[in-house]
């Protein structure tokens, strides 16, 4: 199983510059402020851009992690997370995406940038 399965993250909806996810959100998934854990976050947000990735080179690359950052904004509760996630930068060793991630209510709540280092194919 994928982590992504895990977290039971979904493609939403195709940009041309990006992708958009949600991720239902669980009892399990908060810290002992009752909101969503910072960890699970930045999860989501890696998630989402390696999307944007996987769209912004038509599924025919692969990659890791080489940076996650990201700047919480408010707490997130409710029933899921929105993020849209697109490429700041496509090139061919690396690809820079910002996440902007969105409470229930579509408040923005934390912005992340990830950065991914591509693998030969």
């Amino acid at each position: 199983m994928a982590f992504e399965d895990t977290l039971a993250i979904r493609v939403v909806r195709k940009h041309t510059d990006g992708v958009t996810v949600e991720c239902p959100l669980r009892k399990d998934y908060e810290n002992s402020q009752g909101v969503l854990h910072g960890g699970v976050i930045a999860s989501i947000a890696d998630e989402a851009a390696w999307h944007a990735m996987l769209h912004a080179y038509h599924h025919k690359q692969n990659a890791t992690t080489t940076e996650l950052k990201i700047n919480y904004l408010r707490p997130i509760a409710g029933s899921k997370v929105v993020a849209r996630a697109y490429a700041l930068r496509a090139g061919k060793t690396l690809f820079v995406s910002r996440v902007d991630m969105f409470d229930t209510h579509k408040k923005l709540s934390a912005v992340g940038i990830v950065t991914y280092m591509l693998l030969p194919a």
